[in-house]
């Protein structure tokens, strides 16, 4: 039931007014005043949906009142009423954003067809405003894709820095800032492997996302590669306490699931949006120490000390053979990013001392070493192993420490690569079985990502990313299109009718469809049945 309030400073109009049985016309009467002044602090407090004011009043008119409602309160519709029918007063009245410009004496019935024809005005208004909203809420996977690509631009200065605050301006996010930290994150299962969905990981991590919102922390999803933070700040000083600050709540949020694990790396701070990239790469090397930690722990990029064999002459029987861990090894190739692989191999020569790759003995030790890792890892998911190179014995791959770096990165990036060979072949089966599911149960109005994630035992998050790497769509693009496409053919091919293929096609409420269908198409159904095309998905052009 819509709500009206009377401004009126006449006695006898306002009890007139106020007598007539609104209730019987489907409208609440909430409340009056004698002038603009007074009905100020209510309408602020009684929230009505429609104001009819008088313009003559004393201390505070019906005009200034009425650009007090429009600046504060756009929603609220305006009847003027006067008897003073100047054309002055009416040009203000519509400049200001009045509905209905009325002279006095104006009847009952006069009255409640004016608020009638308001009326519905509004409720189309709150419907179309409800249909957004819900469009929104579905279309989310999409937003989340595009603050994904938004960072990723912002990382590799791919795009002018004009272009990026134009980009994150349409996504609703503020990067205005004299100072940048980025932080990345991740949480995992310590009983399952990553790929798998975990209770506890899904409830630690909802708890994370709503303390990073609730702060309003900028937060990028890398998928299975966890989340990155973004802080920023006007100060170096003020950025390192927000920053120190959210790292030690959301360090008192994990330690409350003692069943996860978690890492953090923490960038370099940054004074400028294209230096941002820098932080980034920073966090990612320091985030890659993770494979060398056992605990729990946020690693800042600057406090990385390698644990160094610090002797001047190298003598191969004082380096522990057991620092050359395959554990580490054998850890990455599961779990390591290829973007990470530099980083990784850095880490674990440093790990062995400065010395121990200037011997050749050493050397063909650890490059043997991680080899037979390697070749004994692809066996192991049924990878070939053949393609992989053996170092020349004579000691060309591996003449100097530089060398048998760049050697070791060679192999490991072509054993990530098969090993994600190995991974899309299974996503492959995966999405197939998401698609052979949303074939069948595309006109289930509650389909959606999550139904779809515990049908095939994966997380949201880890589900989203597979089948957009897979299809190159998110899945509610991928929906919607199928959705849409279905009822461009019953519309075209039968003469069913459009509340009937709302439903076949997945929408309960017609209304809803034929807005989804004009924002994808850019014209109705009704239009489109009569051979207008208009033109596919008009907002993404």
């Amino acid at each position: 039931m819509l709500k009206i309030f009377l401004v009126e400073d006449e006695y006898v109009v306002r009890e007139g007014i106020k007598n007539i049985d609104w209730a019987s016309h489907g409208y609440d009467f909430v409340g009056e005043a004698s002038d603009g002044e007074i009905a100020y602090p209510m309408i602020d407090k009684l929230k009505p949906d429609i104001v009819i004011t008088d313009i003559k009043m004393p201390f505070m008119d019906g005009l200034e009142l009425s650009k007090l409602i429009k600046k504060d309160f756009p929603q609220i519709e305006i009847i003027i009423l006067s008897g003073y029918a100047e054309f002055e007063y009416a040009r203000e009245a519509i400049n200001i954003g009045v509905a209905h410009y009325l002279t006095k004496p104006i009847s009952a019935e006069q009255l409640i067809g004016e608020v009638d024809t308001l009326a519905h005005k509004i409720e189309e208004r709150k419907k179309d405003r409800a249909f957004r909203e819900k469009y929104l809420q579905d279309m989310k996977e999409n937003m989340e894709k595009e603050r994904n690509n938004l960072f990723n631009i912002m990382v590799t200065q791919s795009r002018p820095v004009t272009d990026i605050l134009e980009m994150a301006s349409k996504l609703d996010i503020s990067l205005s800032a004299l100072f940048f930290n980025v932080v990345l994150v991740k949480i995992m299962s310590k009983n399952h492997s990553e790929e798998e969905y975990s209770e506890s990981v899904i409830k630690v991590r909802d708890r994370a996302m709503d303390y990073i919102h609730k702060n309003e922390i900028l937060m990028f999803d890398r998928g299975i590669e966890g989340v990155a933070l973004v802080f920023k700040a006007g100060s170096r000083e003020e950025i390192e306490i927000v920053r120190d600050r959210a790292i030690a709540e959301l360090t008192a949020i994990f330690e409350m699931f003692p069943s996860i694990r978690y890492f953090g790396g923490i960038g370099t701070t940054v004074s400028r949006l294209r230096e941002i990239g820098e932080s980034f790469e920073a966090a990612g090397h320091a985030f890659a120490h993770r494979f060398f930690k056992e605990d729990s722990v946020f690693v800042k990029y600057n406090e990385i000390s390698p644990e160094s064999v610090n002797t001047a002459d190298f003598d191969i029987s004082n380096v522990d053979t057991n620092s050359i861990d395959r554990s580490r090894i054998l850890q990455f190739l599961k779990q390591g990013e290829k973007s990470e692989v530099t980083y990784f191999v850095e880490e674990f020569m440093e790990s062995m001392g400065e010395n121990a790759a200037n011997s050749f003995m050493m050397r063909q030790y650890i490059a043997m070493d991680i080899y037979f890792a390697i070749a004994s890892f692809l066996e192991e998911i049924g990878q070939d192993k053949s393609d992989i190179p053996a170092f020349d014995l004579e000691g060309g791959d591996i003449k100097d420490s530089e060398s048998l770096e760049k050697y070791i990165v060679n192999i490991i990036d072509l054993a990530v690569d098969k090993r994600q060979n190995n991974v899309n072949k299974k996503y492959n089966d995966v999405v197939e079985t998401v698609i052979e599911y949303i074939n069948e149960h595309y006109s289930d109005e509650d389909l959606s990502l999550n139904m779809l994630a515990s049908y095939v035992n994966f997380s949201p998050n880890h589900l989203s990313m597979m089948f957009g790497q897979q299809t190159g769509k998110t899945f509610i693009k991928y929906l919607t299109d199928f959705r849409m496409n279905k009822a461009k053919e019953l519309l075209r091919c039968t003469n069913k009718r459009s509340v009937d293929i709302s439903v076949e096609v997945g929408y309960k409420d017609p209304h809803y469809f034929s807005y989804c269908f004009k924002k994808y198409q850019g014209v109705t159904p009704t239009q489109y049945r009569n051979g207008e095309n208009g033109t596919e998905n008009p907002e993404e052009e």
